[in-house]
């Protein structure tokens, strides 16, 4: 389920990188690559792209690691300090890392993402606690494409003479995100009416679900994965899937499948053939070394995986990420 937010007050993208610039020193193209530090994946594949030679980007949460559960470490907390620039979605995602993040801001520029590339309009609310930000923004590629320019124009900042190459890489970029989208679009429209159902573990496919079209969106547990889920939750998306004769239902890599599997028990024991359709990544990508470790590969891969099981037919990739295919070794 999903709905839109208007919700806490944050820095408009100019001023929180007006911000960021008073803390960032004076730098020279000729210099070091920036340091750039991304929390997460989504955010840290985007901007290794954009950054190009003028920066070397670290993520600290790599794949099947959960950011809601996951508390700072005294190595991340080493590797923040480290940092000459961070990313960040939202303290509604990197839960237990905010105070740390928030620790460091008067050492380290750091951005979060959330406050300072969307409007409060562009983002959807918990619907289990209305007035709290739903941050799986990613699952929307026209909507996450918005941090591109951010992430430009805080590179360029600390190094100035690198701008007009990150503006470039950011415009081309956009435009394979764009690309994407329409792809996502397409394949989830193939779908026949009435099975495009979504029902995850966890409630990460808002942005998703109200992007490309699925008529509903189901999960066992919350946005966060702090709480675990009850019999109750169980039971209540059990009967959603029977009485929607909903075909699949789908496990996470970042979630345990013992949720998902005792839901499938729970509808089976009532006369409905419910299957897992496959694992999707939701709050982290794959691999390293994958197609799926980037972020075009891991949107590939879940709306392959969510087309097929639910009855669709893919369309034909398109031409503009092309050379993503090629260079990932992923037929088209």
């Amino acid at each position: 389920m999903y709905r839109k937010i208007f919700s806490r007050p944050h820095l408009s993208g100019a001023a929180a990188l007006a911000a960021l610039m008073t803390l960032a020193l004076p730098g020279r193209a000729d210099e070091a690559p920036l340091g750039v530090l991304a929390t997460v994946g989504m955010i840290g594949d985007l901007a290794q792209t954009v950054a190009g030679s003028c920066a070397e980007v670290t993520t600290l949460l790599g794949s099947g690691t959960d950011p809601h559960a996951h508390s700072a470490t005294p190595r991340d907390v080493a590797a923040i300090a480290a940092a000459e620039l961070v990313f960040y979605v939202d303290r509604a995602l990197e839960e237990r890392l905010a105070d740390v993040l928030d620790r460091m801001r008067d050492r380290v520029p750091t951005v979060g993402l959330l406050a300072t590339a969307f409007d409060a309009a562009d983002l959807l609310e918990d619907p289990a606690e209305p007035g709290l930000t739903d941050p799986h923004v990613w699952m929307d590629a026209a909507r996450w494409s918005a941090i591109v320019p951010v992430i430009a124009d805080a590179i360029a900042a600390q190094r100035p003479l690198c701008a007009p190459a990150l503006a470039a890489a950011a415009e081309d970029l956009t435009a394979q995100l764009a690309a994407l989208h329409d792809w996502v679009g397409a394949a989830i429209a193939s779908i026949p009416e009435g099975q495009r159902l979504l029902i995850t573990a966890h409630d990460a496919f808002g942005y998703f679900a109200d992007a490309y079209g699925m008529e509903a969106s189901e999960a066992i547990e919350g946005i966060s994965t702090a709480a675990e889920a009850s019999i109750g939750d169980i039971l209540e998306v059990a009967d959603f899937i029977v009485g929607n004769a909903v075909p699949a239902v789908f496990v996470e890599t970042t979630v345990n499948p013992r949720t998902i599997e005792a839901l499938v028990a729970e509808v089976r024991s009532r006369g409905h053939d419910v299957v897992i359709g496959g694992e999707l990544f939701s709050d982290a990508m794959g691999d390293a070394g994958t197609a799926e470790s980037t972020y075009i590969g891991m949107m590939r891969a879940n709306t392959v995986t969510i087309t097929e099981a639910l009855g669709g037919t893919l369309p034909d990739w398109p031409e503009a990420l092309g050379p993503w295919a090629v260079a990932w070794g992923v037929a088209p």
